[in-house]
């Protein structure tokens, strides 16, 4: 028996080479690729413009791997989180972030994630696999239509803030994010797009090589490398050194203002040299620091610090002159921290093989 291919997998010229190979016209390759990446049909039999013949061909030549919301969640202050199972039974998480002017998506790019990271959450779900083009493709493209049916208007942002480290799937992400803005797309702008990255120096030159036009965010959590290695144990592979030099050559090349994404935690980046490392760091280009209110899973480590120590960053950021804004947290009332619904779903299923016991981890993920 013949496997069938994902068509998705395939470009608008593959599509028009198949088409001519099997004796028909070229030009339905491009009707099936604008069924596909324009309009996010699931099925053959939803492409209404081929002929019945055809469909009926696609289908015996062809699978198209979709991704199925498993379970929605819907808090007060309007944010929806998604669990989401890929095809081959695996979940991720996505979540709709909304406000009174925009709503965001949230997307995973990683089954799991390998940089363990203390307070994470999703560090608890070994790292199964990369995400693939079409199945970061889908969750933005299910939340779009969570937010024209709850909200009454599109997706107007996209962070990848969700499970996994964007970078460590760098091609397949960037596929991703050709589709989503592409005119044969989803054809939204990159400037309302951003990587979210916990740094990873050589790939973030890349982006810079590569002339991307998407922003760059990076999870900092503290500019003192001995605190920020033991919140983010990877620091030791990537020192706050060689993420500045990195960071420094984005900017070179781009001109593009830096964000840093930082929670501030009891007891552990709340005192005043915290707040000193962090301005020095941020010196060598503009940059905007987004103060991140915890939202916690459990009672360990990691709580939410003092307002006191807010004020204390806000107050030193901005006589620095550095751009700062407090985030609050968002669906405290359901599992909205990132890799808490998964989490629950994975060990409530007895799913083992997605767990890895050893971690204890937690995450914020709030980002407007």
């Amino acid at each position: 028996m013949m496997q069938k291919r994902d068509i998705r997998a395939l470009t608008k010229e593959e599509l028009r080479t198949f088409f001519e190979s099997n004796g028909d016209k070229a030009f339905r390759g491009n009707q099936v690729y604008e069924w596909l990446w324009q309009k996010g049909v699931h099925t053959f039999e939803a492409m209404t413009s081929l002929p019945k013949a055809t469909r009926e061909m696609l289908a015996e030549h062809f699978i198209i791997n979709h991704i199925k919301v498993d379970v929605m969640q819907r808090s007060n202050d309007g944010t929806i989180k998604n669990a989401v199972r890929l095809h081959d039974g695996l979940l991720v998480e996505s979540v709709l972030i909304p406000t009174d002017t925009r709503t965001t998506a949230c997307v995973s790019s990683q089954v799991g994630c390998s940089l363990n990271c203390s307070f994470c959450a999703t560090a608890r779900l070994k790292r199964m696999r990369n995400l693939l083009p079409d199945e970061i493709f889908d969750q933005v493209k299910v939340i779009d239509e969570q937010s024209r049916a709850f909200f009454g208007r599109p997706l107007s942002n996209i962070v990848f803030m969700g499970m996994g480290e964007p970078l460590m799937n760098y091609n397949n992400v960037l596929k991703a994010i050709d589709k989503i803005t592409s005119p044969e797309g989803l054809g939204m702008s990159p400037k309302r797009i951003t990587l979210s990255t916990s740094g990873i120096p050589k790939l973030i030159k890349k982006m810079a090589d590569d002339e991307v036009k998407f922003k760059l965010a990076v999870s900092l959590h503290s500019a003192i490398g001995s605190v920020r290695t033991g919140i983010m144990p990877f620091n030791e592979q990537f020192p706050l050194e060689e993420l500045r030099d990195a960071l420094a050559y984005w900017y070179q090349k781009t001109k593009n203002r830096i964000t840093y994404e930082y929670v501030v935690w009891k007891g552990i980046n709340d005192q005043k040299k915290d707040v000193e490392a962090l301005i020095k760091f941020c010196k060598f280009a503009p940059s905007k620091v987004n103060l991140i209110e915890y939202n916690p899973i459990d009672d360990g480590d990691f709580q939410q610090a003092d307002p006191k120590a807010l004020e204390l960053y806000q107050t030193m950021l901005e006589a620095a002159g550095i751009t700062v804004t407090v985030r609050h947290s968002r669906g405290k009332d359901i599992d909205a921290a990132c890799g808490q619904l998964a989490n629950k779903k994975v060990q409530g299923a007895g799913v083992r093989d997605q767990v890895s016991g050893d971690r204890n981890r937690t995450l914020t993920i709030e980002k407007s």
